[in-house]
């Protein structure tokens, strides 16, 4: 995966009712998402920055060494850069707190969704990446993939039917 600096669209705010793909990596790529209490705190924090920035979370993967994101801005004022920015901080700083170390490469990457990308089938994507890599057979055997909008059973019910 490329790690060097990726940069935003320049003819775009990033500010606004608008839907974006995420990712981000682990320090030197690590292997930090393989445990429940790292993934549980790295998700409160991610989730925290979400609300204040006013977005949802419509599905999440954590990789062993990246997590991915499908976010929606639901306010005017939803501003993506700054979501991206404090859920880095929020996370990084208690990561280092409980577990010592740094969490996060400094850059990530997103994708701002185009009106005919549909939602599902980005979700589907996110979500289906544990199957991808050979770490499950079945998304419901794995721990760390979800949304903080849908059930996750009715999310892959609605992916399916999608």
């Amino acid at each position: 995966m490329y790690t060097g600096r990726p940069e935003h669209l320049h003819a775009f705010n990033y500010v606004g009712l608008h839907r974006y793909s995420l990712t981000f990596c682990t320090h030197h790529r690590r292997h930090l998402f393989v445990s429940e209490p790292v993934v549980t705190l790295v998700l409160s924090q991610i989730s925290r920055a979400a609300a204040k920035q006013e977005f949802a979370i419509i599905a999440y993967c954590f990789m062993p060494d990246h997590v991915h994101l499908l976010v929606e801005g639901r306010s005017e004022a939803s501003d993506c850069k700054r979501l991206i920015a404090r859920a880095k901080q929020y996370s990084g700083y208690e990561y280092s707190k409980q577990f010592r170390g740094t969490l996060w490469q400094r850059y990530g990457f997103e994708h701002v969704l185009r009106d005919e990308e549909l939602t599902s089938v980005v979700a589907r994507y996110i979500l289906n990446n544990p199957i991808r890599a050979g770490l499950v057979r079945d998304l419901a055997d794995y721990p760390f993939a979800g949304s903080l909008v849908y059930d996750l059973k009715d999310l892959l019910d609605g992916l399916t039917s999608a």
